[in-house]
């Protein structure tokens, strides 16, 4: 196709020519491109900045919501081999003891061999107190008398601890009628002497089927067996809190019984068994364990961790005012731990200043110091804000 002159003009110079011309501009072509691009806006993320904003103020505010101290202590512990001499007083002193006592009979049906006429004196155990902070004694037959007139007398000489802290100190007897008959079948009732109470006190008076003494002798052994495995269970009952038994200071003692008529043509042979136990206040003892068996102690409060590992071998009766023993074996000594005072000393203190502070504490082997939040450099002020805590193996006061 033959080229005109418009087509090797260049097309600017071309525009120029139509507007020196006075001709209109061509219109613009549909495939003309815009001179610039322009692109589509973002959105701000406003939701996500809210998401985060608000899981900040949850976390920070759940660690204000945990905030706390907390001390957890692990108390000072000495092992103890222990062979020595100790002397208790009752009720008093650096070694005080006292007396826990129970009675049981048992009884055994046997075929009656005879009979026979008695005139038994009743007789029974009766609880004596004495509230006096001295140790009362009495010599043996003194004499007990009921509103009544009636008059039963101690089979033993007895003596009464004192009594401690407003408490009276107690002592179980044993009683004999003056003389039999029935009328000394007396319900638990007040003696003539202050503090006294009365027991089972049985009488008979009359014809009874009999057995001859080789008989009741050949029942003896199997009752003590019975009793005694009676009277171990009960005496532990009687031990109070803050009292410890050790192995060996029970003392066990069996007395005949009269007997009775069980069915017709048989014999209820009868014993009464009596336990008496020494114990000792548990801090009391550990002290003095821990001052003959520890080479340095000072006088810190304890505890015993168990007394299944000692012996105690008495060396007098536990009857009068002074109780002289023997230990011997094995156990662990355990520091007491005074939460509040630990509490007390922490208070207010930084981390670094309060574990030294508890370093210098006898009764602490290691401590654990806990702070919330995290960036919390010092304990709270107010000891009650702090809590202080034990470990297992340890004891608090």
């Amino acid at each position: 196709m033959p080229k005109t002159i418009n087509d090797i003009i260049p097309p600017s110079r071309r525009r120029q020519m139509e507007a020196e011309a006075g001709m209109p501009p061509p219109p613009p072509t549909s495939y003309d491109a815009p001179s610039e691009y322009s692109r589509p806006r973002r959105k701000f993320p406003w939701g996500l900045v809210i998401a985060v904003v608000v899981i900040l103020v949850v976390s920070i505010g759940a660690l204000y919501a945990f905030a706390g101290a907390r001390v957890q202590i692990t108390p000072t512990t000495g092992d103890a081999t222990i062979t020595g001499d100790f002397t208790a007083t009752a009720a008093t002193g650096e070694l005080p003891f006292e007396i826990a006592s129970v009675d049981k009979v048992a009884t055994q049906n046997v075929k009656a061999e005879s009979t026979e006429t008695v005139n038994d004196a009743a007789q029974g155990t009766i609880t004596v107190s004495n509230t006096s902070g001295e140790v009362q004694q009495f010599v043996k037959n003194t004499r007990f008398e009921t509103p009544e007139g009636l008059i039963f007398k101690a089979q033993e000489p007895i003596t009464i601890p004192a009594g401690v802290g407003g408490a009276p100190g107690t002592a179980k007897i044993t009683v004999y009628a003056e003389s039999g008959g029935d009328k000394y079948n007396v319900d638990p009732t007040t003696f003539t002497l202050p503090g006294l109470a009365g027991s089972d006190l049985g009488a008979f008076s009359g014809t009874r089927p009999s057995v001859s003494q080789a008989t009741r002798d050949k029942q003896y052994p199997a009752l003590e067996t019975a009793l005694a495995r009676d009277l171990e269970a009960a005496i532990s009952e009687q031990i109070p809190e803050g009292y410890v038994m050790v192995p060996g200071s029970v003392f066990y003692s069996y007395v005949p019984q009269p007997d009775t008529s069980s069915a017709a043509g048989s014999v209820e042979v009868r014993l009464k068994g009596t336990a008496s136990a020494v114990i000792f206040p548990e801090t009391e003892l550990a002290e003095a364990i821990a001052y003959k068996s520890l080479g340095v102690y000072g006088g810190e409060p304890v505890t015993l961790k168990s007394v299944d590992g000692l012996v105690l071998t008495a060396s007098s009766s536990p009857a009068g005012n002074e109780f002289f023993f023997g230990l011997s074996g094995e156990t662990t000594i355990i520091w007491l731990v005074d939460t509040e005072r630990i509490a007390g000393a922490v208070a207010g203190k930084k981390r670094d200043a309060a574990q030294v502070i508890l370093a210098g504490f006898p009764e602490v082997e290691r401590a654990v110091l806990v702070l919330r939040p995290f960036w919390a450099g010092s304990f709270p002020a107010d000891p009650s804000e702090i809590t202080v805590t034990v470990t297992e193996e340890g004891a608090a006061k």
